[in-house]
């Protein structure tokens, strides 16, 4: 393996800033470049790393051609709507390393209504659902029952396709919604909602074997006590006590189904899969799965990895990650999304807005900071976007990590009262311990 190696990695969020962190770390990796990247990325690297704001991750021809001009040795395809599009077939046809699954398997997560037909064949469990594809269809569907639903758009929405409705009133409401997401929402599902407790797990697969490396519970709600509308992700711990021995033996039957059922597909999986699950009554069912890192999972499974992540990246590339024993640390993790007040709905109040304190985070031990939507103009630090920036405690237990995220966080202010984050991540872990 050369000791000069550039990476490129396809996202502009704080999973994307992890990764370039991550990256940043190994003593074969020279140069990193990002699309489109955010301006804060290079606060968490130690080596060069060069940004291509004005680029979509979509932007296929573009990027390929970024990647033969400066002799990109792999790519990290970390965005949905990227895998979506195809990009991780055309590095492949251009012979550029790549890691990300192909179009046809990224599809288990880009067409949620194939996913669940495709759960149902390989028997994988998952909630009751319905597919619907016209406004008339869902609401004389759903007139017929007093069942509590999610309404799922069946595309990618950036986190926030799935409204929760009690009744039929805000079932029909939910319906009415999936006009806002175009295509996505044309196809739409009717799922039963099912009580119980959520978490995800994350295995790195090479087409051939796989293994799993950490689990994560998300905290989707926009406030405080689970309530208000979904949103990207405003928070989450790693690794969460509801994953006990029997969760994670479930979570690896299930993981292993659909790794298997790909291969039988012909479009056998090579990259990052995500289940995304619940617990009910000590069952585990498939809620989602997703073709890449979450965020913000990302920035709390990441980081446990001691393993150099180039070595585990050429591992996926090759075949080979059987041959790597993948090692992480014990400790446990909390972070949490600061975002501009008003998101995820109209957050534009804030735009342009200066954030404060964010140098006094950056070196306090048991403290990572990942920025994303925020733009450096000069030595000011501006919103630009609707989730902002991440903090990481980290420590012994929930409590420790989550009292380090929250002293770092107090320190950060955004003028006009414009900074929202929940106040609660890991209250479930923190109950169970206190």
């Amino acid at each position: 393996m050369k000791k000069a190696n550039a990476v490129l990695v396809i996202d502009g969020g704080g999973r994307g800033a992890v990764l370039v962190y991550k990256y940043s770390l190994s003593p074969y990796v020279s140069k990193i470049f990002a699309i489109p990247g955010n301006d804060l990325m290079r606060l968490n690297s130690s080596i060069p790393v060069k940004i291509y704001k004005h680029l979509k991750t979509t932007a296929i021809k573009e990027i390929v051609e970024i990647c033969k001009k400066e002799k990109i040795d792999l790519v990290d395809v970390a965005q949905d709507n990227a895998i979506a599009a195809g990009l991780v077939d055309a590095l492949d046809r251009a012979e550029i390393k790549v890691v990300g699954p192909t179009r046809n398997a990224g599809r288990i997560e880009w067409d949620k209504a194939w996913a669940r037909e495709f759960m149902i064949k390989y028997q994988i469990p998952h909630p009751k659902f319905k597919i619907c594809k016209s406004e008339k269809e869902g609401i004389g569907f759903i007139r017929k029952r007093r069942s509590s639903w999610f309404v799922k758009a069946s595309g990618l929405a950036e986190g926030k396709g799935v409204i929760a409705a009690v009744n039929i009133r805000e079932a029909i409401e939910g319906i009415k919604k999936m006009k806002k997401f175009g295509f996505s929402g044309k196809t739409y599902l009717l799922e039963e909602w099912l009580v119980g407790e959520e978490f995800s797990a994350f295995a790195l697969s090479d087409g051939k074997n796989y293994q799993i490396i950490g689990y994560a519970q998300d905290h989707k709600r926009v406030s405080d006590g689970d309530l208000g509308e979904n949103t990207g992700g405003m928070g989450c711990v790693s690794n969460p006590l509801i994953v006990g021995a029997n969760i994670r033996n479930q979570a690896k039957k299930i993981i292993a189904k659909a790794l298997d059922g790909l291969k039988k597909e012909g479009c056998p999986y090579r990259g990052v899969l995500y289940l995304g699950g619940i617990v009910v009554k000590d069952k585990v069912y498939a809620i989602e799965f997703n073709a890449r890192w979450g965020d913000p999972e990302a920035q709390v499974i990441l980081p446990s990895i001691k393993n150099d992540l180039f070595q585990v990246s050429q591992a996926i590339v090759e075949e080979g990650i059987k041959r790597i024993k993948i090692k992480l640390d014990k400790k446990i993790r909390v972070v949490i999304a600061g975002t501009a007040r008003g998101y995820p709905s109209d957050y534009s109040k804030g735009k342009g807005k200066r954030i404060f304190g964010i140098e006094k985070v950056q070196n306090i031990p048991g403290i990572k900071f990942y920025g994303a939507g925020v733009k450096k103009v000069g030595r000011n630090y501006l919103v630009n976007g609707g989730r902002l920036f991440y903090i990481v405690g980290e420590g012994k237990d929930v409590v420790e990590a989550r009292k380090k995220a929250y002293q770092a966080m107090s320190r950060i202010k955004i003028e006009g009262d414009n900074l929202h984050y929940r106040t609660d991540i890991g209250w479930r872990d923190v109950n169970r311990l206190t």
